[in-house]
């Protein structure tokens, strides 16, 4: 099964919030997911998020692969493994 790290949105029309959760690859981006490991808000000044750093670096460390969305924020958060 291929696992990723990636966000799904929540939110109303036009003003959308993500969720960064670990999922199969081969569900619909809103679908099942395995856990959530944070939210991301991008239409707040500036951009909000947070992440569970233990818990991403776990399923990364067990071939999870980040988005590249996924991976700039896990960057920016301060872990190094977001560079996949």
């Amino acid at each position: 099964m291929a696992v990723k790290l990636r966000l799904a949105r929540t939110g109303k029309k036009k003003q959308p919030q993500y969720r960064i959760v670990v999922a199969d690859a081969r569900v619909p981006r809103d679908g099942r997911f395995i856990e959530v490991i944070g939210w991301y808000a991008p239409r707040s000044e500036p951009s909000e998020f947070k992440v569970d750093l233990d818990a991403a670096r776990k399923w990364i460390a067990n071939g999870a692969l980040p988005t590249e969305r996924v991976a700039k924020i896990l960057d920016a958060a301060g872990s190094s493994e977001g560079e996949r």
